[in-house]
């Protein structure tokens, strides 16, 4: 894949993107791809031909929507805290930890393109924090809280995920996810906090809305 620096790829957001209010935490706004836009049609071959990772930074999953609404509604989990927001995409779950008053978020996510969208939807949203291309998975970070939106979807990542997940909650972090309903959820390791119907798109989820809930890892 071709090197991408940070000012070309927010160029790339720009050019692909609209300020966009979320359906389920309209509180916010975010620079996303939309069915007007290029950025939507195009497969994951053809953005690999051109030298472009998958754009998951460019929509507003329904796991990061359930989350950020759920910190929004409940400040108290972030407020005064330090906050990791692990696959933070498009800085969604970031920013609502932000806003809810969190001391500081480090937003970890290995696209390229993540932390210039970041950059983008901090400025938007008139929140500042911290981002990083590193990949944390395995790390004893010393974290209040950790934020996950939609990280369940694939086997691998989550039988590397979940015993970094269950041991940051061991040594004492608050560790909060959110889901609606992916394949490799570990349900037995985790305990519900709330539930959302959430608006999604279609074209990605093959339905209008998805029942997300918020889980934390006991």
């Amino acid at each position: 894949m071709k090197r991408i620096s940070p000012d070309s790829a927010a160029a790339f957001i720009q050019a692909n993107t609209a300020l966009t209010r979320p359906p389920h935490v309209p509180e916010i706004v975010l620079h996303l791809a939309d069915e007007a836009h290029d950025l939507w049609q195009r497969t994951e071959e053809e953005l690999a031909g051109i030298g472009l990772p998958p754009p998951f930074w460019a929509f507003a999953w329904a796991g990061g929507q359930g989350l950020a609404r759920y910190i929004l509604d409940h400040p108290a989990t972030v407020r005064g805290k330090s906050v990791l927001d692990f696959a933070t995409g498009s800085g969604l779950v970031a920013i609502a930890a932000m806003k809810a008053g969190a001391k500081g978020v480090l937003a970890a996510d290995i696209d390229p393109f993540s932390a210039p969208a970041c950059a983008l939807n901090m400025a938007a949203n008139d929140v500042p924090f911290e981002t990083t291309q590193n990949d944390l998975t395995g790390t004893a970070g010393e974290w209040d809280v950790v934020l996950a939106g939609d990280v369940f979807y694939d086997r691998a990542m989550t039988d590397t995920l979940v015993p970094w997940l269950e041991s940051l909650s061991q040594a004492g972090s608050t560790v909060i996810v959110g889901d609606p309903g992916r394949s490799y959820l570990p349900r037995t390791r985790l305990t519900e906090l709330a539930s959302y119907t959430v608006p999604v798109t279609r074209a990605l989820e093959d339905a209008e809305v998805k029942r997300t809930t918020v889980w934390q890892f006991a």
